[in-house]
């Protein structure tokens, strides 16, 4: 039995040899099928297996299982309560899991590396989130101060954040306070890009803004997504949203999953009544 072997069995073997590499290998049988498997590549950017979250008495996430699909936009969706923005917090590594394997490209993650790999990762928090006390431009730059980049990479990157969300560059110096909703929720996803980041983590962005507001950025919101090809991960309550943006719908009841699949998907085959009275609940905004 290899080393790898003593720690993980199965599909998790793989993820394991590509985050520590071919070292962990001691027993060189194992060798050809764990190296072709490293190097096939991951059509997911997150893993999540058999992962649970408990407050106190709360089960928050009950032995979930989910992969996250790279390049594609995933929506989890369901009632107040029923563990979306937990799931979300957990996969940016905001909170641990009491059970299970979260990875990340493959990486497991850890308390060791999840400061690294959560620059790798695009936060918006709900209703934006900024600092109060610092410009929007100051807001949209902390990271990348932080992180050591120079002040041309920097303008540079404004310049191209400022086209993507058509927030205006005469705004920048103004705090949050002075900004209109949509221009803040504008400068919170510039802060979540700033790093070029491979993934895009939103957590119910739309959900405090006016109908006129959330349909503008709506439509914003998708030409980004479109342009940049980026996965993404958005929550939501609203059906007719995350059929507008997304590639696969995941749907929440008390802690795990229903159902996943399309928009069509959950209309015309629903998995349970749970999903039916869902769907049905909230016909108005798909009839939109």
């Amino acid at each position: 039995m290899s080393l790898l072997s003593q720690h993980v069995d199965g599909d998790r073997q793989v993820r394991w040899v590509r985050y520590f590499g071919s070292i962990f290998l001691a027993n060189k049988d194992n060798f050809a099928y764990c190296y072709s498997q490293a190097h096939a590549g991951y059509g997911a950017m997150f893993d999540l297996e058999n992962v649970s979250k408990r407050y106190d008495h709360v089960q928050a996430l009950r032995s979930l299982n989910l992969s996250i699909p790279a390049g594609k936009t995933t929506v989890l969706i369901g009632p107040s309560g029923c563990g979306k923005s937990t799931l979300l917090r957990l996969m940016a590594g905001l909170i641990p899991n009491d059970e299970g394997l979260v990875t990340f490209k493959g990486a497991p993650l850890t308390k060791k590396n999840i400061k690294v790999l959560r620059r790798k990762m695009g936060f918006v928090v709900q209703e934006g989130g900024l600092f109060p006390h610092m410009s929007a431009e100051n807001n949209i730059c902390l990271m990348a101060r932080q992180t050591g980049w120079e002040e041309g990479r920097i303008q540079r990157r404004i310049k191209q954040l400022l086209q993507y969300t058509r927030f205006p560059q005469d705004a920048l110096n103004r705090y949050p306070a002075q900004l209109s909703s949509g221009q803040r929720q504008r400068v919170s996803l510039m802060r979540a890009l700033m790093l070029d980041p491979d993934v895009l983590l939103l957590d119910e962005p739309l959900g405090a803004l006016d109908p006129l507001i959330r349909f503008e950025l709506q439509t914003d919101l998708k030409s980004i997504f479109d342009a940049l090809r980026k996965t993404v991960v958005l929550v939501t309550h609203d059906i007719g949203e995350a059929g507008y943006f997304g590639d696969l719908i995941v749907l929440m009841q008390d802690g795990g999953i229903v159902q996943q699949g399309n928009l069509a998907d959950l209309v015309t085959r629903p998995a349970s009544r749970f999903v039916e009275n869902f769907v049905n609940a909230q016909r108005t905004l798909l009839a939109l």
